[in-house]
């Protein structure tokens, strides 16, 4: 037999069994860096949200009160094929939304107000200070021409429900399982819920869930809260803001 015996004692391996060695541990050590480098990169992203925690500023625009609170705030110069007012949700500070007595009497006119700006991609959202929220220095303080609200047709869309407050920037990742009980609060105490589609090409669209009649659907919504669902309503756009009217009831949930 020509095979290398191993003799613990020898200074030095036999030349065949050396070579496994140094090629085992080469391997070894490639894997040892491959191997994290792979499943971090295999890691879903928590998401690009952001909150201005501690900074406040002050807004000025046009307030909607239905379905849900929005700031409406005129884009400066030709809006061109873009919407004349970029939308910003409007929340209370912590688990809450605006309570409509808060907004009822600035429905439709120019405010000023407090708050900390949330953005995430396209949306936007303000955690107002409700006691800041003032009719603005206008000469008659008259109505504003809300944006009309735009059909595009009865569909069906597939996607998970979110609070919008947390998954905007408050909380990353403010989705799916373990988000759940956290979002479940936020929408039972008002924040407006959204259904978050991802296309398979594109980026993410919301749409703001309300009832047939254009109602917020917070309470009815709460058990399929952070699960993926199927919703088929009627899809409007408001401006900026894509609006889902659909029954509650009406809402499937389909496997992963």
């Amino acid at each position: 037999m020509n095979d290398d015996f191993y003799i613990g004692w020898q200074p030095k391996a036999q030349p065949g069994i050396g070579r496994i060695i140094r090629r085992a541990v080469a391997i070894l050590l490639l894997a040892a860096m491959l191997v994290p480098a792979v499943l971090a990169v295999s890691q879903r992203l928590i998401g690009a949200g952001v909150f201005e925690w501690g900074t406040l500023k002050t807004f000025t625009g046009i307030l909607q009160a239905k379905p849900y609170p929005c700031l409406l705030v005129p884009r400066p110069g030709q809006s061109g094929p873009l919407p004349a007012y970029s939308a910003y949700y409007l929340v209370a500070p912590w688990k809450f939304g605006l309570q409509p007595d808060q907004v009822a009497a600035f429905d439709g006119r120019p405010v000023t107000l407090k708050g900390t700006l949330i953005f995430r991609e396209n949306q936007t959202m303000i955690e107002a200070l409700p006691d800041s929220i003032h009719a603005g220095k206008s000469a008659t303080n008259r109505m504003a021409e809300l944006p009309a609200a735009i059909s595009l047709g009865r569909q069906t869309l597939t996607g998970e429900i979110v609070d919008s407050k947390c998954f905007l920037g408050v909380m990353n990742p403010g989705q799916l399982a373990p988000h759940r009980a956290c979002a479940i609060r936020c929408i039972s105490g008002g924040i407006p819920p959204v259904l978050l589609v991802r296309p398979a090409q594109g980026p993410p669209r919301y749409f703001l869930l309300v009832s047939a009649e254009g109602k917020p659907v917070n309470s009815q919504v709460l058990d399929l809260v952070a699960e993926p669902v199927q919703v088929t309503g009627e899809v409007e756009r408001q401006g900026e803001l894509l609006i889902l009217r659909a029954d509650p009831a009406t809402y499937r949930r389909v496997p992963l």
